[in-house]
């Protein structure tokens, strides 16, 4: 059965019960009359009954003996049967035998008494299925009175299950019992609190309470997990009525965004079933991410008001205005679908909320469409490049055989089991992690036969319970595990010979223990071990005597922190010394072997803390003179020094070299970075230039430009040569405030276009239709699967209703510009009691 059947059925059964609870005037009384014997011997386990015992009716209790035999069958419903016992003259029992028993009525599920009334506390058939639905679902409905007791349950509830707010003015009033009434139907989805307190609709956010009006508010505590903050609520505009309520959580449990990917005009929804509009964020692959987020974000803004749905452009064959960007869809029989272009989401929230707006839009819609040509011809569009990349190549195959696949089930026991287990936390649905995925096939394939490797993956979609005890933050993730103890993260680049060098240095010890002089020299010119001798790297070899055992230990915890990054070796014999010595240092030293052994460095340890080490590693393996690449920029950028930078289209002449390499050699070497950059090699650096002058300089060009300091770019004069003495004389000016700057950089930050996902808000834990925190196969929770048509294709695809989607924060007046196709060109059921 298709999901917008099943919400017809869901709500005319409901509608079944609301009809079935109102009380038909003029039928037979089902209001029982039995001694005293007789009741007690009806009882049965489970079955709750309100009991009346009474010797003679007085003309005082008439009334309420009217209002209790016509609640009898508005309680029928709900299986509680209502009884009158008459009490013999001679009965003197705890029921019968008491005048204050006489006043009461007595709530019992079987043979147990559950609660006492007073007879003026049941004064009509509200206050009388109220109070007794009340006193029945103890535990789905909580009373609260203080702001304290009411953040508590939150607390409990965040991240486990949503919460129903109710305030009402007084006890069994009609209101009270339309709540108790959704509350026996839906007390098992949700976690209901009911309250008198009028402060208490102050503390929820209502600034202004009318305490005289009931409320109530859904609290989406599902996706929560912060507990200094309070659960997201969305209150109900409605007056407190059984259907209303009803109407309410339906909405709150629909889809937050549904992705259509056929006819709207065929569309039916929730939202359209119960009356609402439906507004269509239409999008295509360039801006799909982006579009995804702006309607969860106008979704939020709209909840309860009308559903948001995404369509996509690329998938239905529509004849509609190319610009338009945001369709309304009425619930209204033969009314056409309006297609419309918006600027932000402000006006898809007055669009809803103002009918009028509507034609005024299509009035005005001739006129924007020129404007908008105009500033589409001038405004630069980047989108995002992943994204775009992985959208283009979507029907491509990955080879994931070699990669196991890891679940809930096998996570731990697989990592026992491999003595070095490589694990990609990704999510399968996000871009970076799909890009990321392709090049781990490569390295996979690159690892193939690879003693004491396994490569392995989980789908935090899939298995989020993992990527959370694993405290997994972001996606994706890379960490090497050792036996299912140690791990080492990776937080390199994402390319298939990054990966790779990590993996295989991750395989060997770090640091590695070396027994002897030959093992030592053999490992600074890069023989030693023999599984790295065809890895290009800098070995780094610490220097201890039997005296340094503090600097030794650091220098181990040092390793440990930069395996997978570095090849460090450890030699600690009784000649050290002598191996020290040859490279004009002592013990403890560190020994730094570039290009295979061909240069060594001795330095000395004057800092023996383990952090230390690792910063002045991290710093000596640094290149004296390097070629910026995006893949090394942020290890230079962490200097936080300004940079001296030759801008060269291709390969830099051996003149400029040499000085450029004497001048990094120098003695202010320290004070900047100087560095090159080759535009062949990496074009990004052409838009660099660009930002830096109006017009693109001559090649080649020295730079001078402090990023942390001011931001002022400096150009070397073109009419000097590239010569030390040169630059060293244009640099004193530089620092004398001699020289102009050619630009100044922004001081804004360099921040994405779009704020990012906020991942781990996004998972969740408890599956539709299955209980929370469990385990499961992939093959066995079809649920995740969108819905097919019976072409197979799929036609509607609903992403995890409001319980299991957290929300996404946005800024109001969001640019809904994006989403026009600018580069054509180019669920729970609740279920009954068993008990009642």
């Amino acid at each position: 059965m298709s999901a917008p059947k099943d919400g017809w059925v869901s709500s005319f059964s409901f509608l079944l019960f609301c009809a079935s609870s109102i009380p038909t005037w003029g039928s037979a009384s089902l209001l029982q009359e039995l001694s005293p014997q007789e009741y007690f011997s009806s009882l049965q386990a489970g079955r709750a009954s309100l009991a009346y015992f009474s010797h003679n009716v007085s003309p005082g209790a008439q009334p309420f003996l009217e209002q209790i035999g016509n609640s009898a069958e508005a309680l029928q419903d709900y299986g509680i049967s209502v009884v009158k016992v008459n009490c013999p003259k001679e009965d003197v029992s705890r029921y019968c035998g008491k005048e204050n028993a006489l006043r009461k009525a007595y709530l019992f599920r079987g043979n147990v008494l559950i609660r006492e009334f007073p007879t003026d506390a049941l004064f009509d058939v509200n206050s009388i299925v109220a109070n007794v639905l009340f006193a029945l679902l103890f535990n789905e409905v909580k009373y609260v009175e203080t702001l304290a007791d009411l953040q508590n349950i939150e607390n409990t509830l965040k991240g486990r299950s949503n919460m129903v707010f109710a305030y009402v003015p007084a006890t069994g009033t009609a209101e009270h019992r339309a709540v108790m009434e959704v509350a026996f139907v839906y007390g098992t989805v949700h976690q209901f609190v009911l309250t008198t307190e009028a402060t208490l609709l102050k503390d929820t956010g209502n600034d202004e309470p009318d305490v005289s009006s009931a409320r109530l508010l859904f609290c989406h505590c599902q996706q929560a997990t912060d507990l200094a903050q309070p659960c997201r609520r969305t209150a109900m505009e409605q007056a407190l009525t059984m259907l209303n309520i009803h109407r309410h959580l339906k909405l709150m449990g629909a889809p937050l965004v549904t992705e259509v990917a056929e006819d709207p005009e065929k569309v039916s929804t929730v939202h359209l079933q119960l009356g609402l509009p439906l507004v269509f964020i239409l999008s295509q692959k360039e801006t799909y991410e982006a579009d995804k987020r702006t309607a969860e974000f106008v979704a939020w803004q709209l909840l309860g008001k009308a559903g948001v749905a995404l369509l996509s452009r690329d998938l239905v064959d529509l004849n509609i205005l190319l610009r338009s960007n945001v369709a309304l869809k009425t619930p209204d029989e033969g009314v056409p679908i309006k297609y419309l272009v918006l600027e932000d989401t402000d006006e898809v929230i007055t669009l809803v909320e103002d009918k009028n707006k509507v034609e005024q839009i299509q009035e005005d819609e001739e006129e924007e469409e020129d404007e908008e040509e105009k500033e589409n011809n001038n405004q630069d569009i980047q989108d995002d490049q992943v994204v775009e990349a992985i959208s283009r190549d979507k029907k491509r195959e990955l080879p994931l055989e070699q990669i196991l696949v890891l679940t809930e089930e096998t996570f731990h026991s697989t990592l026992l089991d491999s003595a070095r287990t490589v694990v990609l936390f990704y999510a399968s649905w996000e871009a970076v992690s799909l890009a990321v995925l392709r090049s781990y096939t490569e390295v996979a394939d690159l690892l193939k036969g690879t003693q004491g490797v396994l490569l392995s993956r989980v789908n935090c979609w899939d298995w989020p319970g993992v990527c959370t005890k694993e405290n997994v933050t972001q996606f994706p993730t890379i960490r090497i595990y050792e036996k299912g103890e140690r791990s080492v993260m990776y937080n390199g680049m994402w390319g298939t010979e990054e990966l790779t060098s990590f993996i295989m240095l991750s395989r060997v010890s770090c640091p590695l223990k070396l027994a002897t002089i030959e093992e030592a020299e053999g490992y600074l010119r890069g023989e030693f071990p023999s599984e790295l001798s065809s890895y290009h790297h800098t070995s780094v070899l610490g220097v201890f005597s039997t005296a340094t055992s503090e600097a030794r230990e650091a220098f181990k915890e040092a390793g440990n922190i930069l395996s997978g990054h570095v090849t460090m070796g450890m030699y600690f014999e009784d000649d050290a010394l002598a191996l020290s010595r040859k490279y004009a240092v002592s013990p403890p030293a560190l020994l730094l072997a570039r290009s295979g052994g061909q240069s060594v460095e001795g330095i000395t340890l004057s800092k023996q803390s383990a952090q230390d080490m690792v910063q002045m590693i991290r710093y000596e393996l640094l290149e004296v003179f390097p070629e910026i690449t995006v893949q090394n920029l942020p290890r230079y950028l962490e200097l936080r020094k300004p940079f001296l930078i030759l801008f060269s289209d291709g390969v830099i002449g051996q003149m400029e070299s040499e000085e450029m390499l004497k001048l990094a050699k120098g003695r202010p070497w320290q004070a900047f970075v100087a560095c090159w950059l080759n535009l062949k090699k990496t074009p990004v650096g052409r838009g660099v230039l660009k930002t830096y002058f109006a017009t693109t300089p001559s090649l080649p060009v020295l730079v001078w430009v402090n990023l942390h300091a001011g931001g002022q770019v400096f150009k070397f004069p073109s009419e000097q040569a590239i010569a030390e003495m040169n630059i060293l004389s244009w640099l004193e000016k530089l620092k004398a405030g001699l020289e102009i700057p050619s630009s100044t950089l922004s001081e804004e930050d360099w921040k994405p276009p779009l704020p990012a996902y906020d991942f781990l808000q996004m998972m969740e834990t408890a599956v539709p239709e299955l209980p929370p925190h469990t385990s499961h196969r992939r093959g066995d929770v079809p649920e995740r699967c969108p819905p097919e048509s019976p072409g197979g294709d799929t036609a509607v695809r609903e992403e995890p209703s409001l319980e299991t989607k957290a929300e996404k924060v946005g800024s109001p007046g969001r640019d809904l510009r994006g989403t026009a196709p600018r580069l054509a060109a180019r669920e729970k059921q609740g279920k009954r009691h068993s008990e009642l």
